[in-house]
């Protein structure tokens, strides 16, 4: 996706740096063009989500990014990059398909995911010496930061679901015809 974005940017320079009628003409055309192409992107992206969830009988954990723009602060170089990043487009998608396919999704407060230590939970900036590596101060626990963060969102998920959801989220065993005490939870 960012080498389509970056070669339609070169594109749309070169174009308004010409100026002409027909310049003007051809940059209507690449921003349908370009919005096109991030929603079918969004659609592919948001499909095999929910089908990976509902053949897992798992359930889909957003980060709540309400508000985002407006709390980071990036270089002007990345602007473009950061505010035309289509999260709010991908949820909503996640959101539609994951109802008609029965799959639960659930928006997790972003506070801290990815400076928490999923093991002592220990929570420091210092955590993340780099932007992509993770290293915990206190017990020396290291990783990738965004498999971290997302570890730390699944705990939460874990936490905030009632035990009624617990239950409809765990992958279940084909009924053999015994009644198991599980089977009575939810209802």
């Amino acid at each position: 996706m960012e080498t389509v974005r970056s070669k339609i940017d070169n594109l749309k320079a070169d174009l308004q740096s010409c100026g002409t009628d027909s310049a003007k003409r051809h940059l209507k055309k690449l921003s349908g063009r370009e919005a096109r192409f991030r929603r079918d992107v969004n659609h592919c992206i948001s499909k095999k989500l929910v089908a990976k969830a509902k053949y897992t009988s798992s359930v889909i954990a957003l980060e709540d990014l309400q508000g985002i723009r407006e709390r980071m602060t990036v270089s002007k170089a990345q602007r473009r990059k950061q505010h035309s990043w289509g999260f709010y487009q991908l949820s909503q998608f996640l959101e539609y398909k994951a109802a008609i396919a029965g799959v639960p999704v659930v928006y997790i407060d972003p506070a801290y995911t990815s400076q928490e230590c999923p093991v002592c939970h220990h929570i420091s900036r210092s955590n993340r010496p780099t932007r992509y590596q993770f290293a915990c101060v206190c017990c020396g626990f290291s990783g990738p930061a965004d498999t971290v963060a997302a570890r730390n969102i699944a705990a939460r998920v874990a936490v905030n679901l009632p035990i009624v959801a617990r239950f409809f989220a765990e992958p279940q065993a084909p009924n053999t015809g015994e009644h198991h005490a599980r089977q009575f939870i939810g209802g």
